[in-house]
């Protein structure tokens, strides 16, 4: 397969900026941009889940889940992950025993089964890092449990973390390979000074999903070419590592509010490393 039916988009990108933020769920604009996915030869969406929007969310509803079926169908565009951005904003590995959120967590499970989603990207960064032993534990009991339910319903959760290259496969060698794995962030990695040999080194084999996107380092997210990310070695390692998922765009907003104009710019850029 080559690498253009690999290409998928994070969701909210192909709509106006809310909030001032460079990501939250489209609440008004979600259905239209499966319309603008496919124009742009994307063949993925990556669903986005936030706690301010969570009743709102689709996903979370059965008329919801019907027509996001109708419309991935309709214009050829598949939801096979999710960013739980909710799960950094309240994480449940942080708030010890709070059963609501677990529930919560239970409650995606089910719907991204419905969907057909198969990968749960839950972001260990910012809000929801973890700092100390003690909530690595907590985090750690909490999957093993969950081991039963991802098997059942053929999901695995991915961790994004920002954790340098030994601490993070030390880190997933706590999980069960078949039910849990790594979600890259080219961006972030790039941020915090990371070789991507190194990384690709340590824990190639867990990854699972990759979010493109550029920053610079120790800074913020630019688009793609203006920042430290490093593509010729991305795909050198992609190459060399046999890597056969997904690749998401999670790139920078426009700074003229034309993100269709903006994607098209990015997909130019990137098509240069792989032909």
């Amino acid at each position: 397969m080559s690498l253009e039916k690999k290409f998928g988009i994070m969701q909210g990108r192909l709509s106006p900026v809310i909030k001032n933020r460079i990501q939250i769920f489209p609440v008004k604009n979600w259905k239209i941009e499966f319309q603008r996915a496919k124009k742009l030869g994307m063949n993925f969406i990556e669903w986005t889940l936030d706690y301010d929007t969570f009743d709102k969310n689709p996903l979370l509803k059965k008329s919801g889940i019907q027509k996001i079926k109708e419309l991935s169908k309709k214009n050829s565009i598949a939801i096979r992950s999710l960013t739980g951005d909710c799960f950094m904003q309240k994480p449940f590995w942080k708030i010890f025993k709070n059963k609501k959120l677990l529930n919560d967590l239970i409650k995606i499970l089910n719907s991204c089964e419905k969907v057909g989603i198969k990968y749960i990207v839950v972001p260990l960064v910012d809000n929801g890092k973890i700092r100390d032993k003690k909530t690595e534990k907590n985090l750690i009991n909490i999957c093993k449990k969950l081991v039963k339910e991802l098997k059942k319903k053929k999901i695995q959760i991915l961790f994004e973390s920002d954790f340098e290259p030994k601490k993070l496969k030390k880190f997933i060698l706590n999980f069960d390979k078949r039910y849990y794995g790594i979600n890259y962030d080219l961006g972030n990695s790039a941020s915090l000074g990371y070789n991507i040999d190194d990384e690709f080194k340590n824990y190639s084999k867990y990854i699972k999903n990759i979010h493109i996107k550029d920053r610079v380092y120790n800074g913020n997210t630019v688009r793609l070419g203006n920042g430290d990310a490093d593509f010729k070695k991305l795909f050198k390692n992609l190459k060399k590592y046999k890597y056969r998922n997904m690749l998401i765009f999670q790139t920078a907003r426009s700074k003229v509010k034309n993100d269709v104009g903006e994607m098209k710019k990015n997909l130019k850029f990137i098509k240069k490393f792989y032909q």
